[in-house]
């Protein structure tokens, strides 16, 4: 899989985990170049606290397009710290 914004491949995994319809990236397929940390934070019921990441690429940003669990509840251990897109950041098959 590969996330994609502004012409960019922001994250590339063989290895992500869909939840919800969501594919979730292992931290070190992340270019963490592209992301700056974010003051969003939302909670789920199941997965816990989630924190998010704004993507900046080539001078745009796209505000709080990324989040992940940095601690996970129980039942969402297996993608804790894994990286999530949305807005406008295209998730494809590689």
């Amino acid at each position: 899989m590969k996330a994609i914004w502004n012409n960019e491949i922001i994250a590339q995994s063989d290895n992500t985990i869909n939840i919800e319809g969501n594919q979730y990236f292992p931290p070190d397929t992340v270019n963490m170049d592209f992301l700056k940390p974010s003051d969003t934070h939302t909670f789920c019921p199941w997965k816990g606290t989630a924190s998010f990441y704004s993507v900046v690429v080539n001078g745009k940003e796209n505000v709080d397009a990324a989040w992940y669990y940095p601690q996970a509840k129980d039942a969402a251990k297996g993608i804790e710290g894994y990286v999530a897109f949305w807005r406008g950041v295209n998730v494809v098959e590689d």
